[in-house]
């Protein structure tokens, strides 16, 4: 594992973001399962059998040192309700993608998104000392741009035929950032979002 990325767990008042391990397989199975996510073709959530292999390659690319996987708890039951990832680290360039983020449909147009991607952001700017983060999506995934968008990230641009999904088709793939000199207003943003859903 890479000394830039090292397991920590993340806390705000709304979640907790702890390093992601095997014994979190059934409950990421039952986050899935509540709406039935990997049926969403514009999405890479795993199916209940895909779980395992899902899991794997994610604690491998953090053995790596390429990646921070996270499981996402909501405080206030403890329940697990998705997951999150800083990917694709490059601590020569200092950035970071925030990314491979589900959440179950009962944790979605909830606080637990912008708490999550505020601990996160916080960490790759404050402790990381990153110049600049991504964030990424589907260029049809409506819903997940509007909400990159309300965090405060600018496109950059779209990557045409940028990736396989697993139906075999190809993903333009939006990206997005926020830069080490916009952290301070959109920290504010994000603060002030937070502090109306409490």
């Amino acid at each position: 594992m890479s000394d830039w990325l090292q397991p920590l767990t993340l806390e705000h008042a709304e979640v907790r973001l702890e390093p992601l391990a095997r014994t979190h397989h059934d409950a990421l199975i039952e986050a899935a399962s509540d709406g039935a996510l990997w049926n969403l073709w514009f999405t890479s959530v795993p199916k209940p059998d895909d779980m395992a292999a899902y899991i794997d390659d994610a604690l491998a690319d953090a053995e790596a040192g390429h990646a921070q996987p996270f499981v996402v708890r909501r405080r206030r039951d403890e329940r697990i309700v998705g997951c999150t990832r800083l990917g694709h680290a490059d601590a020569a360039n200092r950035r970071v993608e925030i990314g491979w983020t589900w959440y179950a449909a009962g944790a979605q147009r909830s606080a637990v998104n912008t708490a999550s991607k505020r601990l996160l952001l916080g960490h790759a700017f404050e402790t990381l000392q990153c110049a600049a983060v991504e964030l990424r999506t589907h260029r049809f995934n409506r819903r997940s741009r509007a909400a990159i968008e309300r965090l405060g990230a600018l496109q950059d641009g779209i990557l045409r035929n940028h990736r396989r999904m697993p139906d075999g088709s190809y993903r333009d793939t939006v990206v997005y950032s926020i830069l080490a000199s916009e952290w301070s207003a959109v920290r504010r943003h994000l603060d002030h979002i937070l502090e109306q859903a409490a």
